[in-house]
């Protein structure tokens, strides 16, 4: 029986370990994490960002520590060098991250004076507000077309055909319009 004992002692020790005290912002002293709500990870904005802006979103995420969203920087250099990526690329994935509306711009940078831009990100608010969510108005533009393409010699072949007034038969003759 003495193995019981052990066994109820050490329950109740691992429960008092798991019990966490509540800081005064009401989070717990545990780890951060970046959440990525499924209504996010959904919209056509995630699914059309590029690995390097994803990159970069987390990146910027996990810089906000709950009271300091409008004050998020990272510098070309620093997003280079901590991920892996071309400066040129950060920039690129910062400009797509704000074009999609997952982070704006607060507080532009200086390069006399060394100063990185300052980001929001739009899922948080800043200051007291409410989150502006500007992922979820972002519209992906229509592809462009395709010169060459199937689809545009059809309709030159049709325009060829049914322009300047005469109307065409399936033999690709042409017919007077009909009086009407």
């Amino acid at each position: 029986m003495p193995s019981r004992k052990r066994g109820a002692r050490a329950c109740s020790m691992m429960k008092k370990q798991r019990s966490r005290k509540a800081l005064p912002n009401g989070r717990s002293a545990g780890e951060q994490f970046a959440p990525l709500p499924y209504p996010m990870a959904r919209s056509d904005a995630w699914r059309s960002l590029s690995g390097a802006a994803v990159k970069v979103w987390v990146e910027l995420r996990c810089r906000y520590d709950g009271g300091n969203n409008g004050k998020l920087s990272l510098s070309m250099d620093e997003g280079a060098r901590l991920l892996g990526l071309g400066k040129a690329t950060v920039a690129r994935a910062l400009a797509e991250l704000v074009e999609r509306g997952f982070v704006r711009v607060v507080k532009p940078g200086q390069w006399y004076g060394r100063l990185a831009t300052e980001y929001a990100v739009t899922d948080r608010g800043v200051n007291g507000s409410m989150a502006t969510n500007d992922w979820k108005r972002w519209q992906a533009s229509s592809p462009p077309s395709r010169a060459g393409s199937l689809g545009s010699a059809v309709e030159r072949k049709n325009r060829n055909r049914f322009s300047g007034g005469t109307m065409g038969r399936a033999d690709g003759t042409a017919t007077e319009p009909r009086d009407g």
